[in-house]
């Protein structure tokens, strides 16, 4: 459990303007302030899963507040300089309506927010907290930590949101974590001095005035070496529950949940990714890889766009053109779902098949540009899904495909090159569209190791077909000696008249 929210927090981390694990270090601090605090073992495990947890869902209207303010990411990493309450605040969100945008365009936007925006703008607290509240549930934490988490934008002064809370009505762990959470951000800019600084002035109004006396008094210690004792490791040990691990049914609930969470990240992808996981699942079963994989295949596909929320809104829903540099941003995704993942042992290996959902055959994909033989059966079966549902879903440039077109572009995309047809027609089954049915491959071949048989058939030589599949001479060996050994040939004249009886060459030569 300690390292499937310790996941979640880095996705957090990147759509707070923040580095990677800035609530890991934070949740850490939080708990180092609660040992000075003396707090007990039920508020120290309530700190931790509020710490992590705290932040997790302030991408769930990134689309309304790019609307008002521009690039949502940004705006919350600027956020961290201002007492988000009165005058403060107001100047804040009014210097940052339309950013971005033209003087002209700055004009309007600012008269729309003035006349129903604010308003809008005011619910994002009360939107988050809930949301938080109710992803624990999801994950099956305590009722404690769900309640907790509808404080989080509690002030002691009584000025925060959504219930206006104020002193003592404010769990212990919430006030800890509201300390850490911005101490953290102004100490790895501006060191000890400013954490404390940060600490003094809002003591007494966000902050609990003893506890920030105490982080004042103590602060040399508790941030000493924050950075480089809170990695991830450290953190996961510092999990109060002795390592509650999850069952296979509590993992597939929590990433579905994951999954969920993920796709809030604009109204154009609500659903997407729960889409991709059955579409992939069923093509899976159909294509027979194995229960073993379509359970991997599954939990990948939860998975995959988890990296999304490092990329502002800006970006997502623009309906126009992208730009070079935003392109850059988009393909940066799987990248990121790939690192957020690669942490945990358990989860690595779906960080792994997931972060390949946009690679291609041809090598005309990303981030890596792999080819061929690097792609597993369920990296072409995820990609072929995520291509498919994409397509039958709107996007903020155009309406959603109809199924019978989305077929279409998914079948021309096979006959390109850049998705495999195996996956091609396993998905379009799974979506209930009508396919032929898999040809039965004589020997026992796979579809990889009949394109090597047809081109060796055709004379090729062994430097030669690795160019064309875009694998390498070595790979192609192995290939031609499994070929051999299955079909009980020893040179490629007998392995020719193999394939000329078995039909292999005139069905390549028709579909080629």
């Amino acid at each position: 459990m300690a390292e499937l929210v310790g996941t979640l927090t880095l996705a957090t981390d990147l759509g707070l303007g923040q580095p990677m694990e800035h609530c890991l270090r934070s949740t850490l601090l939080a708990l180092r302030l609660g040992e000075r605090a003396k707090i007990d073992q039920d508020d120290r495990a309530m700190t931790y899963y509020v710490g992590l947890l705290a932040w997790v869902c302030c991408h769930a209207d990134a689309y309304e507040q790019t609307t008002w303010f521009g690039d949502d990411i940004a705006l919350r990493a600027d956020s961290y300089d201002v007492d988000m309450v009165g005058l403060p605040m107001l100047a804040f969100m009014l210097g940052h309506v339309g950013a971005g945008s033209s003087v002209a365009q700055r004009a309007r936007t600012l008269g729309s927010f003035l006349t129903g925006g604010m308003k809008t703008a005011e619910g994002f607290d009360m939107t988050h907290c809930t949301l938080a509240s109710s992803l624990s549930r999801q994950l099956g934490l305590s009722e404690s930590v769900g309640n907790a988490l509808l404080q989080v934008f509690e002030r002691w002064d009584g000025k925060g949101a959504p219930n206006g809370l104020s002193g003592e009505q404010l769990v212990l762990p919430v006030r800890l974590v509201h300390i850490a959470e911005i101490a953290e951000v102004h100490h790895r800019i501006g060191g000890v001095p400013a954490a404390i600084e940060v600490a003094r002035k809002r003591s007494g109004t966000q902050f609990d005035p003893s506890l920030a006396g105490l982080f004042c008094e103590t602060a040399e210690e508790l941030l000493a070496e924050l950075d480089r004792a809170s990695s991830w490791e450290v953190v996961i040990e510092a999990e109060p529950e002795l390592g509650r691990r999850l069952d296979e049914a509590e993992l597939d609930a929590a990433l579905e949940a994951m999954a969920d969470f993920t796709d809030l990240k604009s109204p154009f992808t609500a659903g997407h990714s729960r889409g991709v996981a059955d579409l992939a699942t069923e093509a899976g079963r159909r294509l027979g890889i194995g229960d073993q994989e379509v359970n991997l295949l599954r939990r990948a596909a939860l998975l995959h766009d988890l990296g999304r929320l490092g990329i502002s809104n800006t970006v997502w829903d623009k309906p126009g053109p992208l730009s070079d540099p935003e392109v850059e941003r988009v393909r940066l995704h799987p990248y990121l779902t790939e690192r957020m993942l690669s942490l945990s042992p358990a989860l690595a290996p779906l960080g792994t098949l997931a972060a390949q959902h946009h690679e291609r055959l041809d090598g005309s994909g990303y981030p890596q540009g792999l080819t061929g033989d690097a792609l597993t059966p369920a990296s072409r079966i995820l990609a072929a899904a995520d291509v498919y549902h994409a397509m039958t879903e709107p996007r903020p440039h155009r309406p959603a495909h109809s199924a019978e077109r989305a077929a279409e572009e998914l079948r021309a995309e096979a006959r390109s090159g850049r998705l495999d047809g195996d996956a091609v027609n396993g998905v379009l089954g799974a979506a209930g569209h009508r396919v032929g049915r898999r040809p039965e491959r004589p020997g026992g071949l796979t579809p990889r190791e009949v394109e090597v048989l047809v081109l060796l058939a055709r004379g090729r030589s062994n430097k030669e077909i690795a160019a064309e599949l875009f694998v390498t001479p070595k790979t192609v060996s192995n290939h031609v000696e499994h070929i051999y050994t299955k079909i009980g040939v020893s040179s490629r004249a007998a392995a020719t008249l193999f394939a000329t009886q078995h039909g292999l060459l005139g069905g390549y030569a028709a579909t080629g």
